[in-house]
């Protein structure tokens, strides 16, 4: 029986590695090795390194509730999730070309007003 309910997650303001292990039934160990090796896709594991790692090493995890619930019920692979990222990613490519362009229009407004 999973110790969180899909609602419950939903309304954690973040999420663990413990707990995203406790609703997917398996160690905590396996989710944050799993986000590292980018193998486990329901968030971002970010390698700290400016940080004092003589003891060890430090890494951030972001879970994404959506992300874990659909993990969790199979509607999701890594796939799915890099080609979000890829047509995100020329989504705000063409925004920026866009502001460009406006940007340039608009100034060459202002020098026709002058």
């Amino acid at each position: 029986m999973a110790k969180y309910s899909d609602e419950e997650i939903r309304k954690l303001p973040k999420i663990t590695c413990k707990v995203a292990a406790e609703y997917l039934g398996i160690a905590p160990m396996a989710v944050s090795i799993g986000m590292r090796n980018s193998l486990l896709p329901i968030g971002f594991a970010i390698h700290n390194k400016d940080r004092d790692t003589r003891f060890s090493e430090s890494w951030s995890y972001h879970i994404i509730a959506e992300r874990l619930i659909a993990y969790k019920y199979g509607r999701i692979s890594e796939v799915m999730v890099e080609n979000i990222e890829n047509n995100l990613n020329t989504i705000i490519s063409q925004f920026e070309e866009m502001k460009r362009d406006l940007l340039f229009i608009l100034s060459e407004n202002e020098e026709q007003k002058n």
